[in-house]
């Protein structure tokens, strides 16, 4: 049985595959091994991440008409939303409709099946609520969904060998296939497992599959010490989702939670260097923005919302000179 890869032989063999793939698939931008100049700024799509407005507790319905009025191209709203809506008698065809109507696309969607851990029976149970959560994506006119470390992200949690993880993901990347959603690899800062961007990668380019794709975060990346330079090492076809946010000066990056992020432009993250990052390897996805700040969700949920928007795009304009 293959040994897990010590942190050194990680970042020794990320680059090794990084490297690799550029010579054999999208996953690494040709245009940063070659130092050409930045790609020509790409159109990007702005999201709502349903996280943002929580305890508003608002139906499926309005969570469509709140991201419709407060001007965004998209929505990626949680499973569980959509499985309440269903479960007080909701027909997905009617949201697909109203999303039609107002001109709005599913993003992606937030769920957490357990895709990754060891135990046979688990993951197995794990990807049958994956392809239930593909299902309603599906149903709702999206194509994508998180694959985030569920399961293996706790303290206790043993360490993953990444070769099997990659494996698993490569499973799970087939089923997305054959349902028409494609589960991208998110990272978690604070997780045991998959919580750097350097480990991401390797799973993603050890996954030997056209469809991987990795799903960032600007919390997440600071919570797990990656260095958001490390962007422009992937392509703009890799990561097709972006969850925007920023982060604060204090408390230490080690001791902050999800309750810490704020709106774009009002912590201290880089976001010059990353939204350059993301311009100059062509991204050209959707930005989605993903906050769980109780303090924005004791405020009016069309105020959070438009005002999110608002200074995301003034930090993607801004990082534009």
């Amino acid at each position: 049985m293959p040994q897990p890869l010590s942190r050194r032989q990680l970042l020794k063999t990320s680059t090794y595959g990084l490297g690799a793939a550029s010579l054999a698939g999208p996953l690494v931008s040709s245009s940063a091994a070659e130092a050409v100049p930045a790609r020509k700024p790409a159109s990007v799509r702005y999201c709502l991440n349903t996280s943002t407005v929580r305890e508003a507790k608002l139906s499926l319905p309005e969570l469509v008409n709140l991201a419709a009025d407060a001007g965004y191209d998209g929505i990626e709203p949680w499973i569980n939303e959509i499985d309440r809506f269903v479960e007080a008698g909701g027909k997905l065809a009617d949201v697909r409709k109203q999303l039609e109507d107002r001109n709005l696309r599913v993003e992606s969607a937030i769920g957490f099946p357990r895709w990754a851990v060891d135990d046979e029976q688990e993951r197995r149970a794990g990807f049958e609520e994956a392809r239930r959560g593909m299902d309603l994506v599906k149903q709702l006119g999206g194509s994508r969904i998180a694959a985030p470390p569920a399961g293996v992200n706790a303290a206790s949690a043993p360490v993953l060998d990444l070769r099997q993880a990659a494996e698993r993901y490569h499973d799970l990347l087939e089923l997305g296939v054959a349902m028409e959603v494609i589960p991208q690899l998110e990272i978690w800062g604070s997780s045991k497992n998959l919580s750097h961007l350097a480990e991401a990668c390797f799973v993603a380019v050890a996954a030997d599959h056209p469809q991987a794709a990795i799903l960032p975060d600007i919390y997440h990346l600071y919570r797990g010490g990656s260095d958001f330079h490390g962007l422009r090492l992937l392509s703009g076809e890799t990561i097709q989702i972006f969850h925007v946010n920023d982060y604060p000066g204090s408390p230490e990056r080690e001791k902050q939670t999800d309750a810490d992020r704020v709106y774009p432009g009002d912590g201290v993250a880089p976001l010059d260097l990353i939204f350059g990052s993301l311009r100059q390897i062509g991204f050209a996805g959707a930005l989605s923005l993903e906050l769980f700040n109780r303090d924005y969700w004791k405020q009016d949920p069309a105020v959070v919302a438009k005002t999110g928007l608002r200074k995301m795009k003034a930090a993607v304009e801004k990082s534009q000179g």
